[in-house]
């Protein structure tokens, strides 16, 4: 009563007087409150002595008190800790439905904490505890069919156990969902379902929901388009340190897209997303175009392409088709146009339509190839095929149509 207030007035410590009471006399439920009475603290007296609660109601088979039991000897609290007998009392509690000891079975057998490690174990208890309802459990579960962890890799079943746990609020299951309807994974590729869970996700802190909404505001994905918005999103996540996020606004500052153009301010995004990941290629092919455009920066096209090769290297397709250009005019470095074709053939074979057209250009004029003009026209009409509009030109110009019959 004094602990829910019913009948009496509301109060903690009028409740545990009455808990001690009980307690003393063996009353398991009793002993598990006064546990969970003095775990409330983080004094090391109280939690020494709310171990002593849990371990005498866990001893008398109360399921929570076993779990908690568990639960202080994995994270070493008011007990040495030891996993094998954290597993112990897991397994005590785990027996008699308790989903909470459950999934943490699963997630000792998944990370070989305290026993061989055991992926479908794991989901063997991640199961049982998801079919009763358990958030987290159906989020580790669908996991586990993401990734194919323990079981067969299936996108379909990994999305609704996401969708389960999305429905309770946990806010990975909601950014998941979001991911694979945006994917098109396990159902089918709906933008404006993926940014109702990117919101969904985003609303609660999520910062990578915050940034990838923020994405779908600049493409206009699901979303109507909105430069302003994206970039409110993206600083959201930027305030939490997404890397991704600083790119994104250094991005919005560079082309003055929500922002007024301001490339001191893009600089400092750009910098603040390598600091925190200095192998990110979308940061480094960026401040390899503003060295080589001066834009905030001396004009430098030594430095601009020491960005384009940290990103070109890890295979992003704009820093190739950049080094591929800077080669074949000799920008920043000697011309080299067999260097100038490797680069930009790496670009062009990942659909960059400015490095298909540059490629169909080296073929017609013969720069470091045999010149060739029907392997010019297959790379024009590749460009040509996502509206590039010199392709077009060059292919008309040839008598050549831009898509064959």
């Amino acid at each position: 009563m004094h602990l829910h207030g019913r009948g009496a007035a509301q109060s903690d410590e009028e409740a545990a007087r009455w808990f001690r009471l009980a307690a003393e006399q063996g009353h398991a439920e009793a002993q598990y409150y006064l546990g969970a009475y003095y775990g409330r603290t983080d004094a090391a007296e109280d939690i020494e002595e709310a171990a002593k609660w849990f371990r005498l109601a866990a001893e008398g088979g109360h399921p929570g008190a076993q779990y908690m039991v568990g639960k202080m000897y994995r994270e070493g609290a008011g007990v040495l800790a030891d996993s094998a007998e954290a597993m112990k009392w897991y397994r005590l509690a785990a027996e008699q439905g308790h989903p909470g000891a459950q999934l943490s079975l699963g997630l000792m057998h998944e990370a070989g904490d305290g026993v061989v490690e055991d992926a479908a174990k794991a989901v063997g208890w991640y199961r049982m505890a998801a079919t009763q309802g358990h958030a987290l459990a159906q989020y580790f579960l669908g996991m586990s069919y993401t990734f194919g962890k323990g079981v067969g890799k299936d996108h379909a079943e990994a999305v609704r156990w996401y969708r389960l746990a999305a429905a309770q609020g946990h806010v990975e299951s909601q950014y998941n969902l979001g991911l694979a309807y945006n994917m098109g994974e396990g159902v089918p590729q709906d933008n404006a379902e993926a940014a109702k869970w990117y919101r969904q996700a985003a609303d609660q802190g999520h910062m990578k929901a915050q940034n990838n909404l923020g994405y779908m505001y600049h493409k206009g994905w699901g979303v109507p388009q909105d430069d302003v918005e994206a970039v409110r999103w993206y600083r959201l996540a930027a305030a939490q340190g997404d890397h991704v996020a600083y790119n994104n606004l250094g991005y919005r500052y560079r082309k003055g897209l929500g922002v007024p153009q301001d490339f001191a301010e893009a600089l400092k995004w750009y910098r603040l997303s390598l600091s925190v990941a200095p192998d990110y290629p979308p940061a480094q092919r960026d401040l390899g175009v503003m060295h080589a455009k001066g834009q905030g920066v001396p004009q430098d096209h030594e430095e601009a392409v020491k960005w384009y090769r940290l990103a070109a290297e890890q295979g992003r397709a704009n820093a190739q088709r950049d080094l591929g250009l800077a080669y074949a005019n000799g920008w920043g470095l000697p011309q080299d146009y067999e260097e100038a074709r490797k680069w930009l053939k790496q670009a062009a074979e990942q659909d960059d339509a400015e490095a298909q057209y540059h490629l169909g250009l080296m073929h017609a004029k013969g720069e470091g190839v045999p010149q060739d003009n029907a392997e010019a026209v297959q790379w024009f009409r590749r460009a040509a095929a996502q509206d590039h509009a010199e392709a077009r030109a060059r292919l008309e110009s040839m008598g050549e149509p831009a898509a064959l019959p």
